[in-house]
């Protein structure tokens, strides 16, 4: 664009660890070719090879709202310590040393490096990214800070907009504000990882973590739950604060492990300006000034405390990362817990495929966990409507708000399951080219 190259968004791949290690070492681009970046939001499959671009040569600013910069500025850091523990427990396995050694995709010092190039940009608030050139953030309702991209750019006496929708939220989910409404874009980058597949009712999600408690409590047994630090594990509390507020669960333990999450809750405490109307009215009626804490609630940051919880007994409530079960303290959750059938593992998430989450989903009983082989007899509940991405008919919605006043859509962010399902919808629905690019498929417009 006028000579500038823009990067919109900076993730890490998620998945089988081969393809993974590959994709996210070999990012497709010059790093020092790049101008900008403009980040839609916090998750790491957003967020999480910045450190990589800055450490292979970029130099440039990287847009995002305040609450987006103050999450990456923990997440990137855990990321980057995840891969150094990674990589020096494989060397040490494999007796890799000096030039053999692996070496992680970036340290600590590289993501501290990082967090000093983002520049924050307020919600609706147009900002120079470069000549001709500008974007505006827009609400999209998915997690804290989250944003969808609108680029008005002119070039050669044109003027075109773009439209990133970043990950589109859900309207009526709790903590965030609904995401907004966009109208008119001349291209059109949409997120489809629910494009083919509806999410139960909202309304469903009080009554059946009900009755996972009641029935834990019952049996005695422990609610594993792999959430993701950012966005799942605050909406979880936020629900058990409100039934334990409502006496609508009986008294039971339960703790949030995850050093992440906790930093996370404490960025979520400082942006009250992102808050859902709704859950700021509810918490100033019955006075409650912590919509992430109650009575039931336990953090634990320190290993000893993470240790401690084995010794619980009874029935007791797990969240803790990562929410695909590839990393962190859910993996010694589940080696301890899973094998018992009182137990319950609870899939709030979106599972990529290749990943121990997903093995799971699926119903592989033998899991290998931690470098051992665990029979898993607790039964796995699947609760699709705490997802914080758009279902098929709310992105149907949220296309055809645009009236077909774009030309060029381009699905992107989801499995070929789900984004071709949404093309063919799309093309029967409106008059635009939609395509689903391929990976590292360059497109001129």
């Amino acid at each position: 664009m006028n000579g500038s190259r823009i990067l919109l968004d900076c993730g890490l791949f998620q998945g089988r660890r081969d393809e993974s290690e590959q994709r996210n070492r070999h990012m497709g681009l010059e790093a020092s070719s790049i101008d900008a970046v403009v980040l839609s939001h916090a998750h790491i499959d957003h967020s999480g090879a910045i450190p990589a671009l800055v450490k292979n040569g970029f130099t440039g600013p990287i847009h995002a709202t305040p609450a987006t910069t103050d999450l990456c500025a923990v997440m990137l850091r855990d990321s980057a310590h995840i891969q150094e523990k990674d990589v020096e427990t494989v060397n040490r396995r494999e007796g890799l040393t000096g030039d053999r050694a692996k070496k992680p995709l970036y340290t600590e010092e590289d993501a501290v490096r990082a967090s000093k190039k983002f520049r924050n940009q307020a919600y609706h608030r147009p900002f120079e990214v470069a000549e001709g050139v500008i974007a505006t953030f827009l609400d999209a309702g998915h997690i804290l800070g989250a944003a969808m991209v609108r680029l008005d750019i002119s070039e050669k006496g044109r003027r075109r907009t773009l439209v990133f929708s970043g990950d589109l939220g859900r309207p009526s989910l709790p903590i965030v504000r609904d995401p907004e409404a966009i109208d008119r874009a001349d291209i059109l980058l949409l997120e489809t990882t629910y494009g083919n597949r509806e999410h139960p009712p909202i309304e469903d999600i009080e009554k059946q973590l009900c009755d996972l408690v009641r029935r834990a409590v019952d049996r005695k047994g422990k609610i594993l739950i792999p959430a993701f630090a950012v966005g799942r594990t605050q909406h979880i509390t936020y629900l058990l604060n409100n039934l334990a507020t409502a006496g609508r669960i009986p008294s039971v333990p339960v703790f949030v492990d995850s050093p992440l999450a906790i930093e996370a809750t404490d960025v979520f405490r400082k942006h009250p300006e992102c808050w859902d109307p709704e859950m700021v009215k509810l918490l100033s009626e019955r006075h409650d000034s912590d919509p992430f804490g109650f009575k039931m609630l336990t953090y634990t940051r320190t290993v000893e405390e993470s240790k401690k919880i084995n010794d619980v007994d009874g029935p007791a409530i797990i969240i803790s990362a990562s929410g695909m079960c590839e990393s962190g303290r859910i993996l010694h959750h589940l080696a301890n817990h899973a094998q018992n059938e009182r137990n319950v593992i609870v899939i709030v998430g979106y599972q990529a495929e290749g990943t121990l989450g997903r093995r799971i989903v699926e119903g592989e009983t033998r899991l290998r966990i931690l470098g051992r082989e665990v029979e898993r007899r607790a039964p796995v509940v699947k609760m699709n409507a705490l997802s914080a991405h758009a279902g098929k008919s709310e992105l149907q919605k949220f296309y055809q708000g645009f009236r077909n006043r774009v030309r060029n859509v381009f699905l992107v962010h989801g499995e070929p399951s789900q984004s071709e399902g949404f093309a063919s919808w799309a093309k029967e629905h409106s008059t635009a080219s939609v395509s689903v690019p391929n990976h590292g498929q360059a497109v001129e417009i």
